[in-house]
């Protein structure tokens, strides 16, 4: 009678951590799971802006086109897991601006209601400047634009 009392005192307390370990084990493990997806889904858009971006730019860089203006839609879905995204991006020098430097386009999305963030930067020539715009995900308006001036100067923004 003694062994089976003792079994009991040993087991009893492993058999409560067990069902109190095993579903906090697995609800921690399933949210890792799904910030990593939400952010390589963020990731994939953004990149994926930045490349929209980058050939607007070179379209419009071309010699042969003297002014002129483009809007360009994004394919990108406007929810990721039913949650939209904002976008906003910064431009920077690269070296000297009386070098005529290269400029570097940092683009970063966030995922509303959650703390996943994706950024990615996209090269560009000397002759950009960026409007302060936001990008907003699931707004029916939500393109990219871009005009071309005079003096071969680009200007880039988020529309919508």
């Amino acid at each position: 009678m003694a062994h089976i009392t003792i079994e009991y005192v040993i087991m009893l307390p492993i058999l409560i951590m067990q069902i109190l370990l095993f579903p906090l084990t697995a609800n921690w493990l399933m949210n890792i799971w799904v910030d990593s997806r939400r952010t390589l889904a963020l990731q994939e858009v953004a990149s994926h802006l930045g490349s929209i971006i980058q050939q607007v730019y070179f379209t419009l860089n071309r010699e042969n086109i003297t002014t002129g203006g483009i809007t360009q839609k994004p394919d990108v879905p406007p929810l990721i897991e039913n949650l939209p995204y904002i976008g906003n991006a910064t431009l920077k020098t690269i070296l000297d601006s009386a070098m005529n430097s290269s400029k570097v386009l940092t683009i970063t999305l966030r995922l509303k209601g959650t703390g996943t963030t994706a950024t990615t930067r996209v090269l560009l020539g000397p002759n950009v400047v960026w409007r302060e715009s936001t990008f907003i995900s699931n707004s029916p308006n939500a393109c990219i634009t871009a005009q071309k001036f005079q003096n071969k100067t680009i200007l880039l923004a988020f529309g919508g």
